[in-house]
Order: C-alpha cells, then structure tokens, then sequence
C-alpha cells in the first residue's frame, strides 16, 4: 500500500505528481465505484422494428422495445414512417434505422433516437429497391443493407449508410454469391460483418454458405465457411467476439442454434436449441445476452427466449412478443449495445 502525505495543496499548474486510472476503494463489503459513463451505464435497450400482425393480418408500422438486462415482456415504442415487415435494422448506441421491407413504398429509411421513445423520423433517402428479407448489420459508425428481394428480383447488392447522419445509401459491395440472395442472418462485432445462409428464390432449397466483410472498407463479401446445416429466413446476434445463428427452416423449421468466432473464418459449431423450432424472428443483443423475439412455426408466435453468447446452451424463454394486440413476427430486431459497438 502506497501512503501519500501532503501539507498543502494549491493551485494547478503543470508539474507534480499526476493521478491517473480507475478509482477504487477498500469497503467492508468490498465495494468500489462503477466506471464507464452514464451514456454506457443506461444502455441495454433492443428494439423489434415492423412486424406483420394475426389475426388481423397485415403490416404494420409499429416499434416495440425490451429492456435486455432484464426479462418481460415487450412494450411499445412507437411508429415507423410506414407500415413494414421483414426490412433491415442497423443501430449505433444511440440511433436506430430501419430501410426495406414489404409494403409500398418498401423502400423508406427512417430512423429514432433509442434512449427516448416516440415514432421514427425520414432518414433523407430510400433504399433502392432490395428491401425485403434483407437483413442489417454494422458498427458504430456504419449499418450495412443486405442483399434481399424486390419480387420477383433478387439481389446481391450490400448498401450501406453513415448512422450518424441522414441522407442516401452508398453501394458497399456484392455478396459472395452471383445469384441474388435473402433470407439470410447477419451479426457484427467492431470491425467484421458476416452472412449465413438464406435463399436464391422462391423454389430454392437453403443454403450453407457463410461469408463476411470489412465493415470499414467497402467491396465484396468473401467466403468465411459453412452453417452445420443449410438455412433460411434465419436471425442473428452477437455480442463482440461470438456470433449465433438462430433457428430458421431448412426448409422445415429448425430449432438449431450455432454460433462462429467472427474474426476466425472456419464453419459453425453448434450452440445449443431454441425453445421453438421457428423462422422470421427479430434478434437483439447487447455484449452478454440474445433475445429472439415472434416468428413463424407455421403460425405467428408472441415467443421471446434468449441465450448467453459465452456460455453454449439451450435457450431459455424471455417473455412475450405482442404488437398492436395481435401476435407480431417478420420484425427487424436491434439495439444499442450489440456487437458492433465497441464497450
């Protein structure tokens, strides 16, 4: 132990002794004084953007977020510019954007500031026209657009937007496939984004295949290797170093939970199994927890279960999954703390 002893102090100049690093302590109870910043501190929401409702069925334009430190059930947040279904969410610690989905115009980008709620404001642009099933992925700075489909096309183009700023996507690149593909599940940490499986039509069978790219760079995706089985409509969620990739059909519906180490390209190993065999499901996460929200198996479902990323296991059930009094599924799932964001 280091004793220091002064008989006066005055003024600041610039010589003397510096104090520097974390302050801590000693406390009967072993306490000490929590770091990071309040902005950090308060994070932990997720958001499930869009959804398309039963039994009064349809798109619909609704926001609803969960807390994820904590289990319950959703809560509402507020409205997106436009009813949607099955777009693509992207977030930095304190934006969320929504681009894509199903419903006319199925283009729209609009965004809301996560740590209030309220509905979405006009991001500037639109997407151009590869909205649906394209799912969304990035890091602080930077959300990525997935290839998706505008029937009866089918892309492979990556767009990308600067979160912090509103205004008209850029062209990232082509994902590591010529035919157009959707379908598929995205995750990110600081620096990499991949995308597993998905489909190359509407008569396609699933596929395996798990590429990747520098999220700061733009051009195309390249190969990072392949599912344990093949998969489509499929979500994702990571925390910063571990990646999963939860249930989907193949072409029945899969309870199969897998996960990578996103920056060491190999094939998945298998996690563990979702509490349904389900597809079409909004994945949130922050640096511990996966929260999977509704989906389809063949019906909606109003089911939530999560996951610890360190730890392979089963899911365990969350809580519950209700838009606009009705069962929601083909939501956009994100949040503020997700592997993207660096801690």
């Amino acid at each position: 132990m280091t004793i220091l002893k002064t008989d006066t102090v005055s003024g600041i100049g610039t010589e003397g002794t510096v104090f520097e690093g974390d302050i801590t302590f000693d406390s009967l109870n072993y306490m000490t004084l929590p770091k990071g910043t309040t902005t950090q501190s308060n994070r932990g929401r997720g958001l499930m953007m869009g959804s398309y409702v039963s039994p009064s069925s349809g798109t619909r334009n609704a926001i609803s977020y969960i807390n994820i430190q904590s289990t319950g059930n959703a809560q509402d947040f507020g409205d997106l510019t436009s009813a949607q279904a099955s777009g693509a969410a992207v977030a930095s610690s304190t934006r969320a954007v929504y681009g894509g989905g199903w419903s006319s115009p199925g283009v729209d980008i609009c965004y809301v500031t996560i740590a209030t709620t309220g509905n979405a404001i006009d991001f500037g642009a639109d997407r151009t026209a590869k909205g649906a099933y394209a799912p969304g992925s990035g890091n602080a700075t930077r959300g990525l657009f997935w290839s998706g489909q505008d029937h009866p096309a089918y892309y492979n183009t990556i767009d990308y937007i600067t979160i912090a700023t509103t205004g008209a996507c850029a062209e990232f690149g082509d994902i590591n496939m010529a035919n157009g593909r959707y379908g598929g599940a995205t995750f990110a940490d600081s620096t990499r984004a991949t995308y597993s499986g998905g489909v190359t039509g509407a008569t396609s069978t699933a596929l395996n295949n798990i590429d990747y790219v520098t999220i700061a760079t733009t051009g195309n995706g390249a190969d990072f290797g392949d599912l344990t089985t093949t998969k489509r409509y499929v979500t994702g969620a990571s925390d910063t170093t571990r990646g999963v990739i939860y249930s989907g059909g193949s072409p029945s519906m899969s309870n199969i939970i897998e996960y990578v180490t996103i920056q060491t390209t190999g094939n998945s190993t298998d996690f563990g199994d979702s509490t349904v065999a389900r597809e079409h499901i909004a994945g949130i996460s922050n640096s511990i927890r996966g929260v999977f929200a509704g989906g389809l198996s063949p019906t909606l479902l109003n089911v939530m279960d999560s996951i610890t990323f360190q730890t392979a296991g089963n899911a365990v059930d969350w809580g519950d999954y209700v838009v606009e009094n009705g069962v929601g599924t083909y939501s956009s799932g994100t949040s503020d703390s997700h592997g993207g964001l660096s801690e």
